[in-house]
């Protein structure tokens, strides 16, 4: 199967899990804007890959993800916000799995050649980032002790902007 094929169901098989991720947490715990937000901005992400792969020559390729599949990530998504919840760490699992998602992110835009889907990915990375930066906040305001829990500005990707990619360090 072809490498950027891979790429883009990798991208989008994340998207969706942080997306189920945030409509869990946003159900149990409260209303909250960040995972609302999250939960958008993912899903807009997965539609991005998923359109891609839906334009791809080949029948094979333009598979969407199977209902088991689906129902499991939504299972998952929902036993890990819950366990968050019970030990008042939600909005920490949130930040994680969204940094994870933006590491997919940024991996794929490197290793693109379409002009159209990097400036896609461009504007997702960028939303990306600024919504990291939120649910870090709220992460320092969640466990109390904001001198003591310190978030990366860099969002945990080395130098601001970059990603930790070995493809970028060339």
């Amino acid at each position: 199967m072809n490498n950027e094929v891979t790429r883009l169901r990798r991208l989008r098989k994340t998207a969706l899990r942080v997306r189920a991720l945030a409509s869990a947490l946003n159900g149990a715990k409260r209303n909250d804007d960040a995972f609302e937000r999250g939960a958008l901005l993912t899903w807009r992400i997965a539609r991005i890959a998923t359109g891609q792969l839906r334009s791809h020559p080949y029948r094979s390729y333009q598979k969407d993800p199977g209902f088991f599949e689906s129902g499991a990530d939504r299972f998952d998504a929902l036993i890990m916000a819950t366990a968050a919840n019970l030990r008042g760490q939600g909005v920490r699992v949130f930040l994680s799995e969204l940094r994870a998602a933006a590491r997919e992110l940024d991996d794929k835009r490197a290793q693109t050649l379409s002009a159209d889907l990097i400036d896609s990915l461009g504007r997702a990375q960028t939303s990306m980032r600024a919504l990291i930066d939120e649910v870090c906040a709220e992460a320092r305001v969640e466990s109390g002790h904001e001198s003591e829990t310190r978030c990366d500005p860099t969002n945990g990707m080395g130098a601001p902007g970059l990603s930790a990619s070995p493809y970028l360090a060339l």
